[in-house]
């Protein structure tokens, strides 16, 4: 596949949505699972920005092995290339777990009150979803930061000068 747009690699162009939608979609995911109103508020946006965190990760993931291989080696790139890795298995947990809290809350929300599974099933449904949020959420989040610090390292390590540059006579 061809993971080039208008003459610039997918990538590239791609890697901007990833770092704003993935800590985006954790935070929500975050706020829904925790605290009942913000869960109200956001409803069907946090599976959905969940998952659309998820295909954006992947298609990164994707045009940037496309560009790798187009590129000179580099062992900055290599590092990125090997920590990009590790993003995709975070982001698919954030997706799975945006697709939970939603549909739990949903399910519980929605039956009638002799329907409902009791308080004490509730609540350790509650406390698990809790703790796979704090675990999910950072790691995503810090993974996206790390993984994109060494792709601008990657990028722009050596290629500019710390002072300005004297203008052309």
């Amino acid at each position: 596949m061809d993971y080039s747009f208008n003459g610039l690699p997918v990538h590239i162009l791609i890697v901007h949505a990833v770092v704003i939608v993935v800590p985006v979609a954790a935070i929500v995911v975050l706020l829904a699972t925790v605290w009942p109103r913000a869960r109200r508020w956001f409803g069907l946006v946090t599976p959905i920005l969940g998952v659309i965190a998820a295909a954006f990760v992947y298609v990164a993931k994707e045009a940037g092995e496309w560009l790798k291989d187009r590129l000179p080696d580099s062992p900055l790139i290599q590092e990125h290339a090997d920590l990009g890795d590790t993003l995709l298995p975070w982001a698919i947990a954030l997706a799975v777990l945006s697709i939970v809290v939603y549909g739990w809350y949903r399910v519980v929300d929605k039956r009638a009150a002799d329907e409902a599974p009791s308080a004490l099933v509730r609540r350790i449904v509650a406390i698990i979803l809790a703790v796979a949020a704090v675990v999910v959420v950072p790691a995503g989040i810090i993974t996206t930061v790390i993984i994109g610090e060494s792709g601008s390292r990657a990028v722009w390590e050596g290629s500019f000068s710390d002072t300005p540059l004297d203008p052309a006579p």
